[in-house]
């Protein structure tokens, strides 16, 4: 009885851990989110209010629709596309743009890793 309650301890604190690191994760870091928005997203999006590129602006876009920037020729597939841009949603689309919103103009092919997907979105969310 022992050994296996020493083992239910062990795997209550790793399935711990490994929650902690992932929630970790998910939350991202702004000033490395800035990097590899700079690294890899600010050649065709603006992070300021009102500058459109071969992307639109980001300035403002965590809880913002798809599609309503101003003056930026948008793709069907994205007129289209009602969901809001929340982190969850940035997550999908960061990591497969044209797997998440089919028909879309970008392209980027997206951001593989999850831990700068986190970053970018942290980053993202400071843009307001």
């Amino acid at each position: 009885m022992t050994g296996r309650l020493i083992f239910v301890l062990m795997l209550a604190l790793t399935t711990s851990s490994l929650a902690t690191s992932s929630a970790s994760a998910a939350e991202g870091d702004p000033a490395r989110g800035k990097a590899v928005f700079q690294r890899t997203c600010e050649n065709c999006h603006a992070a300021v209010i009102g500058v459109n590129k071969v992307g639109p602006s980001l300035w403002n876009v965590i809880d913002r629709k798809p599609a309503i920037v101003p003056d930026f020729a948008y793709s069907d597939a994205m007129k289209a596309n009602k969901q809001a841009w929340t982190p969850t949603t940035l997550d999908a689309y960061l990591a497969d743009p044209r797997g998440d919103v089919h028909g879309v103009k970008m392209f980027f092919k997206g951001l593989p890793n999850p831990a700068d997907r986190a970053n970018v979105i942290a980053y993202l969310q400071t843009l307001r």
